[in-house]
């Protein structure tokens, strides 16, 4: 079983953890707390109920794929992603879940400044970070040459931040190698999934799904630097909540033929079909019957978030 959906219960014993300093909070982020202790703990009973919860949605994902019909397309090729959303809680819990034994390595941001100093201060070579949150063209450059172990940015929806996210990663490969970001198919791009607004409401961000194979396009031929992995999408809250197995979601089905509309647009097909990237703590098993490749939960594993003024990064 992939690491993505490793399965125990056994809590860890307590450790501490040597860290490095974080740099200073931009001043959109300045409420999120960079302080910096030299040694990071994690506690006993933090980290059993954080595992005992990981190995929860692990399984209903794993039975979740298990129903699907066994010929493609509705089955994935691959296991189910689980990405765990830890914005705003500590990084103590994000090791608490690396470290052994459940070695998890797909975790989620919402915030540049807060998965800066995260990426930082966690001392893990492994661990899969991606950037889910809206994204700001002037953070761009900034989250693709700095960000340690940086795997795929999900919420690409402009030409404009397509290529100053293709600019960064230009920079980061001159400055350091990227072998910390973990490109097994031996792929040094980086990822990057287009978000689509697959519900219309004008607060949420994404591409008009009829406008979604001129962006990738322009990826794919414009930006070297970067691999288009798939497409996201946050879906309306009130269908997220409607959402079961057997009751289909709006917001999937329109991620789902946008995706075969842009894959036939394009000609992508085999290894080069685009992913699909939907489904969250209320819906994730709605979304994997509809063809989801990745999951991205996060309250359901580390339990309500904090106020950001009150967050924490250590």
């Amino acid at each position: 079983m992939s690491a993505d959906t490793t399965t125990t219960t056994t809590p860890p014993p307590a450790t501490t953890t040597t860290t490095t300093n974080p740099a200073p909070p931009s001043q959109q982020e300045e409420s999120i707390s960079s302080s910096s202790p030299s040694e990071m703990s994690i506690s006993p009973s933090r980290a059993a109920t954080l595992i005992s919860n990981l190995t929860s949605v692990t399984t209903r994902i794993i039975a979740a794929t298990a129903s699907l019909d066994p010929a493609p397309p509705t089955h994935p090729k691959n296991p189910i992603r689980l990405v765990a959303v830890s914005k705003l809680k500590p990084a103590s819990d994000i090791l608490a879940l690396h470290n052994p034994p459940t070695l998890h390595v797909h975790f989620g941001e919402n915030y540049v400044q807060e998965l800066l100093e995260k990426s930082r201060v966690i001392p893990a070579e492994n661990i899969r970070w991606h950037f889910i949150g809206g994204l700001q063209s002037n953070k761009c450059v900034t989250l693709a040459r700095d960000v340690k172990g940086l795997w795929a940015v999900e919420s690409v929806d402009t030409e404009k931040k397509a290529t100053l996210l293709d600019k960064g990663w230009g920079e980061r490969e001159r400055g350091e190698s990227n072998s910390s970001s973990h490109h097994d198919d031996g792929d040094d791009r980086l990822r990057v999934f287009v978000q689509v607004n697959t519900s219309g409401e004008e607060s949420k961000a994404g591409v008009d799904p009829a406008q979604t194979a001129k962006l990738c396009a322009f990826i794919r031929e414009k930006c070297p630097r970067l691999k288009l992995q798939g497409l996201m999408t946050i879906g309306a809250i009130a269908r997220s909540k409607a959402t079961t197995s057997e009751a289909g979601n709006e917001d999937f089905v329109c991620l789902r033929n946008t995706r075969d509309t842009v894959c036939k647009e394009l000609g992508l097909e085999g290894d080069e079909e685009l992913e699909l990237s939907m489904g969250m703590s209320e819906d994730f098993e709605g979304a994997i019957a509809m063809g989801s490749n990745e999951v991205r939960v996060g309250s359901t594993i580390f339990g309500e978030r904090p106020p950001k003024a009150q967050a924490k990064v250590v």
